[in-house]
């Protein structure tokens, strides 16, 4: 116990077991997510009060077992036997149970006080099976409790077993299972040469039976408190132990097994789902299925972002005359721009792609929560593992097709923080929609009939860059030892718990919009203070005299200092960068949030760029605009789901050089041809 009345909580369980349910019921908004010092991987921790006592909640990483084969099983079990926690409660999947039930299994032999949650009660129940707790209980020796982690009803039991567990300090009854471990050749005297106590909260059972499985932390622990002549005979038996990951295995599966036995009833149900599961994880059907299915729910993603877009719309109409009325009262003419050309204008733009986002996270969380994501991750996992990846990476580049920021926030499917910031480094690769509705534009104003030849050599540079991307980040975010498939058993399908998606839908959106918000406007604010000037010319601004000053730099990457302003501006959003060059040489105005976003173009425009950029140049313009950094509101995102300012600040940066030396490239190949 941490201190009087507070008590510390930890969740364990599989991938996909509720645990990130279950936390965000109990701790609302009283939570922080950050990294483990030093490891690339999600801490959450967070809180809540009940009948006077504070209990602090810790999301562990979800793993398949306590062992050393990934940075997550070891924070997982260090955390454990630090001793931080004062109980911890063990999430298993009710519709199957026998596999969820391994981690129970690996629990057993820690001596942390603990209890079990039979989560999914309710698909379980859908499936024709009946668990007997009560039975289950008795043969564990601690508090079991069936549980729906969306459903707010069943929290009481939730509650009730938690204070049971502290109460009693229920510790888990391994003897049967001790007993299996018994008929593996050396386990019994492998348990009596280790010493008590060589790790604290860890039985000697434990640690004999990680010993016979190989687990390497484990065994230099216990090597550490052997003498020589023990330490001869524990590596004697280790070495005559073939495949003892296995054998350890199947002694427990054997005791699942026999726990199950007279305690779960399964009553058969039809699959009528059968063959549209056959299709969907077909090897070469299942890709070609799924990808309609994802692009399918890109586009359902339009339909409830329509009301957001609508009401950005809206109020993206207040400024002009809102602007007229406050100048007609005296307002002085700073203010007014500030207020109206800044802060309105950002509201409306953030409003308006807040909606894809809520479109986004509502249907492909809608498709997690039925089951379909996993047949997703199943069908593309060998695909994404040439990057290092998981098969769930493949949504959010799909989705990038269309919206980065929506790519970004559909990585909150993929529970390896190291893999969800390499899917979004490779995925802001992808031109988005924003940008195949200007380059198309721009590669026909300057190239006319050839305009297809260079959206052929964008996607082939386009993959080039993935590739090399991949590369680059993979060796720092998933190290080549922690590559390798996933281990899964496909979940069943079952419908959908609405309440607990659209708590989480809405509460993912307001997060975004918070942090989406202070960034568009820091940045808005910026590029009026350095184009505001009092008579309107822009000649006469500070950005005006910044361009000139880059613009020997800027030259030897085929820019000019009004395209590679534009390039900037496409930072914000691909569209802008066409307003600005309007705006630029036309030699009037302000950058507004409207100029930026809105691609407020000259009437003329084509003739402009013609007469101002040469074809090299264009080419230049059009693979650094491509490339560039998908949006403002994209690197909100991805801040937002890395929670690492240090790496969104690297992905930046390196898209920000990238895309101007692949503008270097295009511009000295354009002066060899052009």
């Amino acid at each position: 116990m941490t201190a009087d009345n507070e008590y510390v909580i930890a969740l364990l369980g599989q991938p996909n077991s509720g645990k990130s349910t279950l936390f965000n019921a109990l701790t609302g908004m009283h939570q922080h997510v950050g990294n483990w010092p030093g490891k690339t991987v999600e801490k959450k921790e967070g809180s809540f009060k009940r009948e006077d006592k504070k209990y602090i909640v810790a999301d562990l990483p979800g793993t398949y077992s306590l062992s050393a084969n990934s940075d997550e099983e070891m924070i997982t079990r260090d955390y454990i036997a630090s001793g931080k926690a004062d109980v911890v409660c063990i999430l298993a999947d009710s519709s199957q149970l026998s596999r969820s039930l391994y981690m129970l299994a690996d629990y057993a032999g820690i001596t942390v006080p603990c209890f079990l949650l039979l989560n999914m009660s309710d698909v379980a129940a859908l499936q024709g099976k009946t668990i007997d707790a009560k039975a289950l209980e008795k043969k564990l020796g601690i508090p079991v409790v069936p549980f729906s982690a969306p459903d707010r009803k069943s929290y009481d039991g939730f509650y009730t077993a938690l204070n049971r567990a502290l109460i009693k300090q229920s510790k888990l009854d391994y003897t049967v299972l001790e007993e299996k471990y018994a008929n593996i050749e050396g386990f019994n005297e492998l348990k009596n040469i280790i010493p008590e106590g060589v790790i604290s909260g860890y039985s000697k059972t434990w640690l004999a039976i990680k010993a016979i499985e190989g687990d390497v932390p484990v065994i230099a622990k216990i090597k550490e408190k052997l003498s020589a002549e023990n330490v001869k005979t524990l590596e004697k038996i280790i070495v005559s132990i073939k495949n003892g990951v296995v054998v350890a295995g199947e002694s427990k599966f054997a005791w699942i097994d026999e726990l199950l036995e007279g305690s779960v009833k399964s009553e058969k149900k039809s699959a009528s789902l059968g063959k549209f599961d056959r299709l969907v994880t077909h090897k070469i059907w299942g890709k070609i299925v799924v990808i309609a299915i994802i692009f399918g729910g890109l586009l359902l993603s339009f339909i409830p972002a329509l009301p957001f877009m609508g009401i950005g719309q809206g109020i993206s109409a207040i400024p002009d005359p809102l602007s007229d009325i406050l100048i007609g009262i005296g307002c002085p003419k700073i203010i007014v721009s500030l207020f109206c050309d800044i802060f309105i204008r950002c509201i409306s733009f953030v409003v308006q792609m807040l909606g894809f986002v809520f479109g986004v996270t509502l249907v492909f969380g809608l498709l997690e929560e039925i089951g379909l994501m996993a047949r997703v991750s199943y069908v593309f996992d060998n695909s994404m593992s040439k990057f290092g990846l998981q098969g769930k990476s493949v949504m959010p580049f799909l989705i990038s097709f269309g919206c980065t920021m929506g790519g970004a926030a559909g990585t909150r499917v993929i529970d390896n923080w190291g893999q969800k910031v390499l899917t979004i480094a490779l995925s802001w690769a992808i031109p988005c929609g924003a940008a195949w509705a200007v380059i198309p534009l721009l590669s026909t104003i300057f190239f006319g009939a050839w305009a297809p030849v260079i959206i052929l050599a964008i996607l082939i540079v386009m993959i080039l860059h993935i590739c090399v991307t991949g590369f680059i980040f993979g060796r720092f975010l998933v190290k080549p030892e922690e590559r390798y498939g996933m281990i899964m058993e496909l979940p069943p399908y079952h419908k959908p718990r609405w309440g607990a998606l659209l708590r989480y839908v809405f509460g993912r959106t307001k997060d975004t919009f918070l942090r989406a918000t202070k960034v568009v406007l820091l940045v808005a604010f910026v590029f009026w203070l350095l184009s505001f000037t009092k008579d309107g010319n822009i000649a006469n601004s500070l950005l005006y005299k910044f361009g000139h000053f880059v613009e020997p730099a800027t030259k030897l990457v085929g820019m000019s200092w009004q395209s590679f302003l534009a390039f900037l501006a496409s930072s914000l959003g691909k569209e802008g960068a066409l307003g600005v060059l309007s705006m630029l040489y036309t030699n009037s105005g302000t950058l507004t949030l409207g100029s930026l976003m809105a691609a407020e173009k000259a009437s003329n425009f084509n003739e402009l760029m013609l007469a101002n950029i040469s074809r090299p140049e264009g080419l230049a313009l059009i693979f650094a605009m491509t490339f560039n950094m998908p949006c403002i509101v994209a690197l909100a995102a991805t801040y937002q789901e890395t929670h690492s300012a240090k790496w969104t600040a690297i992905i930046g940066v390196y898209y920000t050089v990238v895309a101007l030396l692949l503008a270097g490239a295009a511009y000295y190949i354009g002066l060899l041809i052009f």
